[in-house]
């Protein structure tokens, strides 16, 4: 099967690319998807006055690696701090919250309301790099900024009203439309959510709404499903990694899956993954601040070697990663 297709998320401004963070699959492991021995590669102390870092999105950048973090500092407040680092490993974040400068003068009013800032996504997207996140307006919504360099960053209008979450744009236009996924839900934790897909002619204006999938009953996905990183274009489809959540006797359970939605019409889902990815069942998983979760927030890709590097939140408390080779998942998904 071939793995061509358009960008994948994290396009370089200039430079070789570096080569992703990767990891061969364990001898005897049948696995799809892989952790990392080196995980946590970001631990829940690594900036004073943090109380965790996790839910994080990573990308190629010139011939290094950029990343925007979920910080909680130990007021427990949530915001979003840029990273850089030469291997994907290794990071350096800033110890101070990004501080995005408004568009233009009406984003002032948005600012002037700050709730939280959790759960970023990046993607290159035509010239720049945009960064969509949950954002605290009169309940959670969808934010979006842009940045060309990762030290300036400049936030856009909200996409929709609250209650949303896990925004996530598609790495170039469907059609002549940005498009994005979302989850409309509410304004707590949310036992229920649907994946949606939006479109805008400007980034601004989003309508054209279209249901994608939904739960299934009595599986790892039973409660609700979110988008995860950056849909990945190939010639069989948009692959999607995507969070499933099911409530178990102790609480919800986070696992990661995938599935295949069409190129030009990615609110129509192709193949969809029967069993999860990866599901927490290693300690960095299982316990922490909310235990038994894996959040999928961000993917590199390198096509030449048929590898993917999958950045996921453990327990809402640290960073790890899993590799994976793109033609089995993709043929997990199509059988071919």
């Amino acid at each position: 099967m071939s793995l061509a297709g358009g960008s994948s998320p994290g396009r370089s401004l200039a430079g070789a690319p570096a080569p992703i963070p990767w990891e061969e699959r364990p001898s005897g492991s049948g696995a799809l998807l892989w952790r990392s021995s080196r995980n946590p590669i970001i631990g829940r102390h690594q900036l004073p006055g943090s109380n965790s870092i996790f839910n994080s999105a990573v990308v190629s950048f010139e011939d290094r690696f950029a990343g925007v973090f979920r910080v909680d500092d130990t007021a427990r407040v949530m915001n979003l701090h840029a990273g850089r680092s030469a291997d994907g490993i290794g990071w350096e974040i800033d110890p101070e919250p990004i501080a995005f400068r408004p568009a233009d003068e009406r984003v002032r009013e948005l600012q002037a309301h700050f709730d939280h800032a959790y759960d970023p996504r990046v993607t290159w997207l035509e010239d720049r790099y945009y960064v969509t996140w949950c954002i605290g307006y009169h309940g959670p919504t969808i934010g979006i900024g842009y940045t060309y360099d990762f030290r300036t960053f400049h936030q856009l209008e909200h996409a929709f009203l609250p209650a949303n979450r896990n925004g996530v744009l598609f790495p170039r236009r469907i059609g002549s439309a940005y498009a994005m996924l979302s989850r409309p839900s509410d304004l707590g934790h949310t036992p229920f959510g649907d994946i949606f897909y939006s479109e805008s002619p400007d980034l601004v204006h989003w309508g054209r709404h279209r249901h994608v999938m939904g739960t299934i009953p009595w599986t790892w996905q039973s409660t609700k499903v979110g988008a995860g990183p950056v849909p990945i274009e190939t010639d069989a489809g948009w692959l999607l990694i995507y969070h499933g959540v099911l409530t178990s006797a102790n609480g919800f359970v986070y696992s990661m899956g995938a599935a295949l939605l069409d190129l030009d019409r990615p609110w129509r889902v192709i193949a969809r993954g029967h069993d999860y990815l990866l599901s927490p069942q290693v300690d960095y998983e299982q316990v922490g601040d909310v235990p038994n979760v894996v959040f999928p927030c961000a993917a590199l890709v390198d096509r030449a070697s048929d590898r993917l590097t999958v950045y996921y939140g453990g327990a809402d408390t640290v960073v790890g990663m899993a590799h994976g080779h793109l033609s089995e998942i993709l043929a997990s998904l199509t059988g071919a």
